[in-house]
């Protein structure tokens, strides 16, 4: 596994409870539900150049 990059994160604490109970229903931390909306935004507009599998399961069984 790659090592991640770290970097602080500004964002309004009510999207950040709303991605919280989210990541609670995905059976996920806050962190993965992140990387996963990023991951799935960066797919669905085509700028992602190489798959990147899920770390908490297959990103494609929850489509």
């Amino acid at each position: 596994m790659s090592k991640k990059k770290s970097f602080p994160l500004r964002i309004d604490p009510k999207i950040y409870a709303a991605i919280e109970r989210w990541a609670q229903d995905e059976f996920r931390s806050v962190n993965g539900q992140i990387e996963f909306l990023l991951r799935d935004a960066l797919k669905r507009s085509g700028r992602l150049t190489q798959a990147f599998p899920s770390e908490e399961g297959d990103a494609e069984a929850n489509d």
